[in-house]
């Protein structure tokens, strides 16, 4: 896994991920602290909106953000986004209304919308070989989930000699550390993006998910993982406290415990991926978290809960670490911006679902119902996922061009009206095709 540090380009692109990260972490308690501070005990409604922000500014800004990006050269389009975040975290600590804070929060995650994406689908192009790729995959979903641990720790030895506005200050040396890096890299270059309105340039990555049947079947898959993953996030605190009547430093190690699963997974998925295909790894991941989340009425205890957190953040890493993977493969390196950051907005529609529903069934109906409303979601979208991204999903598929001229650069391409090639849905290929020697419209 450590082996693709070898290449400079990703070295510095993976360090920038790393130091933004730790900045980011610092800002999350932060934050909390500051919600403490202005909002007292409806801390927690002000948190709760302001995770909410941040869903809808990534589903609402971020395809916009990867059409912007196409016109943009790329380093400076993030090294920009990077210098906006470090700005606008600037004022946080100097806010007195709450209202302060959502406005800001909504365009610190604004710009997040448009880097996150970006900065993801320039990985393969920097590493074109998959089993590199894969590494590089897993290698930055081991930092994420080791951040999540780590992050916390760093924030309370500072909170020992520094009061909670300095974190900001800390955050802000990640964003600009993160530039810093990214500004020392030369991108391998890109075709130009092809000419065209704005809004077909916007709506693209959605248009090729919905046309190709495994980004459909992977979109369905995010709410089971969402359906799943929200039973941890939004009631672990509940669980540990009010059901088991345990304390704060109990709360964290439950969530180091999903947090230690997906990081074991990290570290065996290189090698997984290298014997088996994608869409099994996925589904065993995803079934397997909403089949855990099902057993949760049935934990006694702490240490039961911890088991389950784990396997449940195991599962997490294996439906999250080859989307990279997939995306990759089913479109075309021009397009791949608009791809992830379709990405990157639809699956936070599905968090921004799941989240309020998690909260809302275990206030209103309690925490076994709200395990097993979310389970039988994230069973639903499973059957789906089974239904829309079929078994048999070669890369290169048959098909023919019979609107198209017998000299067009296409056909002369690939010796003939009937051929086969990887298959991405593009200006040539509006559809998929149904079977062997499909024809395809232009």
């Amino acid at each position: 896994m450590l082996s693709v540090l070898s290449f400079r380009t990703f070295r510095h692109l993976f360090a920038a991920q790393l130091v933004a990260l730790l900045g980011t972490g610092l800002a999350t308690v932060a934050l909390g602290l500051l919600a403490w501070q202005l909002a007292g005990a409806d801390a927690g409604l002000v948190l709760g909106t302001a995770l909410a922000i941040k869903m809808i500014a990534y589903v609402m800004l971020a395809p916009l953000a990867a059409a912007l990006a196409e016109r943009l050269p790329r380093r400076a389009f993030l090294v920009a986004l990077d210098l906006v975040r470090a700005v606008v975290v600037l004022f946080l600590p100097f806010v007195t209304e709450i209202w302060q804070v959502y406005a800001l929060i909504f365009l610190l995650q604004a710009a997040s919308a448009g880097f996150t994406p970006a900065f993801q689908a320039t990985i393969p192009d920097v590493l074109p070989d998959e089993k590199n790729y894969t590494n590089a995959l897993s290698l930055m979903r081991l930092t994420e989930d080791l951040e999540q641990l780590l992050s916390p720790m760093l924030a309370a030895a500072l909170l020992t000699v520094v009061s909670f506005p300095v974190l900001f200050g800390g955050t802000v040396l990640g964003f600009v550390g993160s530039a810093l890096l990214v500004a020392t890299v030369v991108f391998p270059a890109r075709a130009p993006a092809p000419p065209g309105h704005f809004w077909a340039s916007t709506t693209k990555g959605i248009r090729i998910y919905l046309a190709t049947p495994r980004l459909r079947g992977l979109m369905v898959m995010e709410l089971a993982v969402a359906a799943a993953g929200a039973m941890i996030y939004v009631n672990t605190v509940v669980l540990v406290q009010a059901r088991f009547g345990l304390g704060e430093a109990q709360v964290a190690l439950a969530f180091a415990a999903f947090g230690a699963g997906s990081i074991l997974a990290a570290f065996l998925l290189p090698h997984v991926l290298n014997r088996m295909d994608d869409r099994p790894v996925m589904l065993a991941g995803a079934g397997g978290m909403v089949a855990v989340v099902a057993l949760t009425p049935l934990m006694p205890g702490l240490v039961s809960l911890m088991i389950l957190w784990a396997l449940i953040g195991f599962g997490f890493a294996c439906s999250q670490i080859p989307i990279g993977r997939i995306l990759n493969r089913s479109a075309h390196a021009v397009d791949r911006p608009a791809v992830f950051a379709a990405q990157f907005a639809l699956s936070h529609a599905a968090w921004l679902v799941t989240y309020p529903l998690a909260g809302w069934l275990g206030s209103t109906y309690g925490l076994p119902q709200a395990a097993l409303g979310l389970a039988a979601l994230g069973a639903v979208a499973l059957v789906a996922v089974i239904r829309l991204w079929p078994a048999a999903d070669p890369v290169e598929m048959p098909h023919s061009h019979p609107d198209l001229p017998p000299n067009h650069p296409h056909l002369r391409e690939h010796a003939g009206a009937e051929h086969r090639h990887a298959l991405m849905i593009d200006d040539l290929h509006r559809r998929w095709p149904r079977a062997a020697g499909s024809t395809l419209s232009s």
